[in-house]
């Protein structure tokens, strides 16, 4: 696929791990085309991708996914034959309080997508047309679809499925409309499953930028619970250039669990920050970790993800480069930078 010059529709590319993903890709790929769609809600934002807005190989489009019309004309339009899909409403908390979005972007949104390549595509199940034989569509999914661990154990690329939260459940269900394309239409499709992502141009409402945010405004730095769930932490360009390994190298119709092999509860991460900034710009009284408080803990909290990544690490030869210590100390700097 990396031979010729694709037309790759990116969707939620203004979001976090889109933008640092487009950024990342066409430094890599410069003979690629990206045509990115994001309905720049709350968590989208265009300032993210600043340092290609010169670039003549990337088009934004503002639009909503779950607009059948919209996508079939820039499907024609751009000739597009590749789609990774990142759009997603994907905080928990705001699935809790008002799902609806979710269902409907998620769930709704992946459908549209897909069925617009199908048809573009394919000219009957299994049966592609000739100039779309190298045609992808690659789901970006969450390990949260399988639920939560105990204090042991990895989730695997065989772990079932069971989604604790309506975000979840809205991924777990995109995921399964993405498998069934492969085995009932052919589409070629690969699906990844990432764990906790942080980096530069996260939404503020994510842990790590709340704590960085709050410990700088002097304001308390609330933490769920006893601070104890558990998250595997993975590098935002980490989790991009995996992302890409598998667009361009990955089996059609497999999933790829990625993870950073950063096992860390959320009272670890905040104090790990408290300790850094610390350092990089200290408090005038006392210790940014005094301004941790600990708050009622979220509806249905998985207490443990972690991620068996050894699929991608042996077919496809990816590790991450990032363990936390520096990828933290890298996040903190852009975010003193840019708050």
């Amino acid at each position: 696929m990396k031979e010729r010059s694709c037309n790759i529709l990116i969707s939620g590319g203004a979001g976090f791990i889109g933008s640092n993903f487009i950024i990342n890709f066409l430094k890599n790929n410069p003979n690629q085309n990206i045509i990115n769609i994001d309905l720049l809600t709350y968590a989208g934002n265009l300032n993210n991708l600043d340092s290609i807005k010169d670039y003549t190989n990337h088009h934004f489009i503002k639009g909503n996914i779950c607009d059948r019309a919209l996508i079939e004309n820039i499907f024609e339009e751009f000739k597009i034959n590749s789609v990774i899909h990142f759009a997603a409403e994907s905080h928990v908390d705001n699935s809790i309080a008002s799902p609806d979005s979710f269902m409907q972007t998620n769930i709704m949104g992946t459908f549209t997508l897909l069925d617009v390549a199908r048809k573009k595509w394919m000219l009957e199940p299994f049966k592609v047309k000739d100039d779309c034989k190298k045609n992808r569509f690659h789901h970006i999914s969450t390990d949260e679809v399988y639920g939560t661990l105990g204090e042991t154990g990895y989730f695997t690329e065989e772990t079932p499925y069971a989604p604790n939260s309506p975000y979840s459940a809205s991924k777990a269900s995109s995921d399964m409309i993405v498998r069934s394309y492969f085995h009932t239409y052919g589409l070629n499709i690969v699906t990844t499953n990432c764990s906790n992502n942080y980096g530069p141009r996260q939404h503020y409402e994510k842990l790590i930028p709340t704590v960085i945010r709050r410990a700088l405004a002097e304001k308390n730095i609330p933490i769920y619970g006893d601070g104890k769930n558990v998250r595997d932490w993975l590098y935002v360009d980490d989790h991009c250039e995996a992302i890409e390994k598998v667009f361009f190298e990955g089996r059609s119709g497999e999933v790829y669990n990625i993870g950073g092999n950063e096992e860390k509860n959320n009272l670890e991460v905040a104090n790990t920050i408290c300790s850094i900034l610390d350092d990089l710009r200290p408090r005038e009284n006392g210790k940014y970790s005094d301004l941790i408080t600990f708050v009622k803990d979220r509806p249905g909290h998985d207490r443990r993800y972690a991620i068996d990544a050894s699929k991608i690490e042996n077919e496809l030869n990816w590790n991450p480069i990032y363990d936390f210590e520096s990828g933290i100390k890298q996040t903190i700097k852009w975010y003193l930078k840019n708050l």
